[in-house]
């Protein structure tokens, strides 16, 4: 097992840079979720003498032992300085949570990372990254909103939201998950080969947004001895288009992909709930007017899978004025608020027949604020809900339900009984 990408998932001590106290900033659910984690904790942030009690070091610089994960939660443009920093001290091992790199169209910024990252001999998870978990030691380094039990499934995945669905359905358990982000360095390949080692996992699951080196992965796949199922995002137009601004990914053509996962023994599913043995929600009759539909989202992986649906089902999504993408990502930081704004704004300046509108549960999401908000900006005929998860949203969904919203739990057959006038 490659020791530096073992540090990944069995680090004895993390450091957080951009650990903060304040209430939803990404640095203090890290800081908050990994309270529970069998090993050190190290708060970076040159702002603060002590976070959580615990003391705060200005620099990873500051600290006097050697440390084996970074996770690096600060704006985009501080983290070329930030990785000179861990090389200097010797740090073989970073996760950059932080987003503003190729998803967004900085792929100057992404190239400079790569370099630095590449000169100081360090190992990258991300950008644009939702953290690892790994129950077996306690290590929760996402914003997810539930922790998970352990399990024998491993999770790797080019979209953090998805975990957050995934994570809060409490009858599921995990042997580990790995948010890839851009993947401007470490790939699936990496982590299929440290999971078909890793004594805790039985199988793999994969949502795959694009594939860097075909052929590597492919030979990755046959060698491991364990069953890997696959969902792939982009089978349609729409789903392609949508993973572009998700995580930079110009998917290839679906059919190639279809090929690949044969040649390489991996089983393909349609859904993330049937490689998951979720139980399928009951089906219900969908009636619209029209075909001209916008998505609106916290998950960008949960949106690109749900345009490939919706083209299936012969629903439009049509362009949206200023220059901005359907699906409409309004990232994992949203909360409320944001979805209000993003819901009047869609209101007042674009014309559709059909408003779908996502949330995974995030520590900053807030389920109940956001279904009050639905139900005051949106017209119940013209509207379709996905919350998607389990315990985190079931109050919310209950609320939806009583004021006539149709409301989801999960993407799978959801439209199987849509009624187009």
């Amino acid at each position: 097992m490659k020791p530096m990408v073992k540090n990944f998932l069995c680090p004895k001590n993390i450091a957080v840079i951009g650990a903060s106290e304040e209430k939803n900033k990404v640095g203090q659910i890290l800081m908050e979720k990994l309270s529970n984690f069998n090993g050190e904790v190290i708060p970076i942030n040159p702002s603060h003498k002590t976070i959580y009690g615990k003391r705060c070091y200005a620099s990873v610089k500051e600290f006097s032992k050697n440390i084996d994960l970074a996770i690096i939660a600060t704006p985009a443009l501080t983290i070329p300085e930030i990785l000179k920093s861990c090389s200097e001290k010797n740090i073989k091992n970073v996760i950059i949570i932080s987003a503003g790199f190729s998803e967004q169209g900085n792929f100057k910024l992404e190239k400079q990372i790569k370099e630095v990252a590449k000169k100081g001999g360090i190992r990258l998870l991300g950008p644009n990254c939702f953290g690892v978990a790994n129950p077996y030691l306690n290590l929760d380094a996402t914003f997810s909103n539930s922790s998970v039990k352990k399990g024998s499934t491993a999770f790797i995945s080019q979209s953090g939201a998805l975990w957050s669905f995934i994570s809060d359905i409490p009858s599921l358990g995990f042997s580990g998950f790995v948010s890839l982000g851009n993947m401007a360095d470490l790939t699936f390949k990496d982590f299929i080969e440290y999971f078909e080692r890793d004594k805790n996992t039985k199988r793999i699951v994969l949502y795959i947004e694009r594939i860097e080196n075909g052929r590597d992965f492919i030979d990755t796949c046959k060698k491991c001895k364990k069953p890997i199922i696959a969902i792939k995002a982009g089978s349609s137009n729409q789903g392609s288009k949508a993973t572009i601004s998700h995580t930079g990914s110009l998917a290839t053509d679906f059919k190639i992909y279809q090929g690949a996962f044969a040649q390489a023994g991996i089983k393909q599913e349609k859904f993330l709930e049937n490689a998951f043995n979720i139980a399928p929600q009951k089906a219900q009759e969908v009636k619209i007017s029209g075909k001209n539909t916008i998505i609106l989202t916290n998950a960008g992986g949960a949106g690109a899978l749900l345009s490939d649906y919706c083209e299936e089902k012969k629903l439009k999504l049509i362009e949206l004025k200023g220059g901005k993408q359907n699906p409409l990502d309004i990232l994992g930081t949203a909360n409320s608020s944001s979805y209000e704004l993003a819901i009047k704004e869609i209101n007042k300046t674009q014309k559709h027949d059909l408003l779908i509108i996502i949330l995974t549960p995030q520590k900053m999401s807030e389920p109940e604020k956001t279904a009050e908000a639905i139900i005051k900006n949106c017209d119940r005929k013209k509207t379709i809900v996905y919350f998607l998860g389990g315990n985190s949203i079931q109050t919310a969904k209950k609320e939806l339900k009583k004021n006539g919203f149709i409301c989801f739990s999960q993407i799978r057959n959801s439209l199987e009984r849509l009624k187009i006038k």
